[in-house]
């Protein structure tokens, strides 16, 4: 898969836009640690795609604004692919861009565009299959997760959500492994408290 049809495949993005910014992108470098960007950023879609989006969708709670920001984390991996010395960091790479995308659009109060032109007045346009089916408990539990510090809520989500290791979270986040185990504790110190309070 080229970047392009990655361009193709998602839905509702400007294909003229995007193949323009690759193309810009393309002037940058042409290949990484021996492998082609194309095939770089294909690659690293067929095995990540998917779970970016719900990594994402955790993280701002909106299908369409997740796929935008997993949209350009990968549009930035392929601009910025030169920088990459070792293949086996590309992934933890991608997901920081992920993370990071997701807090400005959280910071700044974003909505996706498309969201917003296919939802006049709020509705849910939720497709079935993108609803989270969640129980009073689970949605429960999400919204105090969300309510964690930033650095608790994400190494949180990362770990017993997208059950990364530690090592694994402590790249993407560019933390020690140790600060990723504090984190985690008092995150679920905290969340033991508030929810046990509200029982």
């Amino acid at each position: 898969m080229t970047v392009a049809s990655f361009a193709v495949g998602v839905r509702g993005v400007s294909l003229r836009w995007l193949l323009m910014t690759v193309e810009r992108a393309e002037k940058v470098a042409t290949f990484v640690v021996g492998v082609d960007r194309d095939t770089l950023v294909a690659r690293l879609f067929e095995e990540e795609g998917a779970a970016l989006v719900r990594m994402a969708r955790l993280f701002t709670d909106d299908r369409n604004a997740a796929e935008d920001l997993v949209q350009e984390a990968f549009i930035r991996l392929h601009k910025s692919a030169h920088r990459i010395h070792s293949p086996e960091k590309a992934t933890p790479y991608l997901r920081s861009i992920v993370i990071n995308l997701a807090r400005d659009h959280n910071r700044r109060g974003l909505m996706s565009l498309r969201h917003q032109e296919a939802t006049p007045g709020g509705s849910d346009a939720d497709a079935p299959e993108d609803r989270l089916l969640l129980d009073e408990e689970q949605t429960l539990l999400l919204d105090e997760v969300r309510a964690l510090s930033p650095r608790q809520r994400d190494c949180i989500f990362l770990r017993f959500y997208l059950e990364l290791s530690e090592r694994e979270i402590a790249e993407v986040l560019s933390i020690s492994p140790n600060s990723v185990k504090t984190h985690c504790r008092r995150g679920m110190a905290s969340l033991r408290k508030t929810i046990g309070d509200e029982r």
